[in-house]
Order: C-alpha cells, then sequence, then structure tokens
C-alpha cells in the first residue's frame, strides 16, 4: 500500500525539492508541478518521490496527527 504525505518544501534546485517530514528528508520531483511549482516553506502532497499539489499548513499537520495516531495504534498491537 502507498500513501501519499504532506512533506514541507526546505530547498529547490532545477525541478526537484528537498522535502521533510516527521524527520524524514527526501528528494521529490516537481515535474507535475511544472505550471505552478511550490515555493520554499509550503507543503505538498507527495506520492512516490512525486510531489502532486500543495496544501496548506493547517491540511498537512492533521495528516500528521493521523499518522501520530495510527503509528501509536499500531504500536500497542505488537
Amino acid at each position: 500500500m502507498c500513501l501519499s504525505v504532506p512533506m514541507k518544501v526546505e530547498e529547490i534546485k532545477d525541478t526537484r525539492a528537498r522535502c521533510t517530514a516527521m524527520g524524514e528528508e527526501r528528494w521529490v520531483d516537481l515535474m507535475f508541478m511544472a505550471d505552478q511549482p511550490p515555493k520554499i516553506g509550503e507543503y505538498v502532497i507527495v506520492h512516490l518521490k512525486f510531489a502532486q499539489r500543495i496544501v496548506c499548513e493547517e491540511e498537512a499537520l492533521k495528516s500528521y496527527a493521523l499518522f501520530d495516531e495510527i503509528l501509536d495504534v499500531l504500536d500497542k498491537s505488537s
């Protein structure tokens, strides 16, 4: 199963962006966002190392909270 994850854009080089989320860092491809590229500090939805769209910080933080809840449940069940 693959999940799309909101990530914060920290650096942009050509058609790639260094993004962070929940302590993880990834270089993601911006080719699907050529018409509306993100700016440093914005959040993007990332799926399979490709940025898909810009999301607001509030939406990103809500997603992180849900991921934390899921991880807590999984930790308790193992």
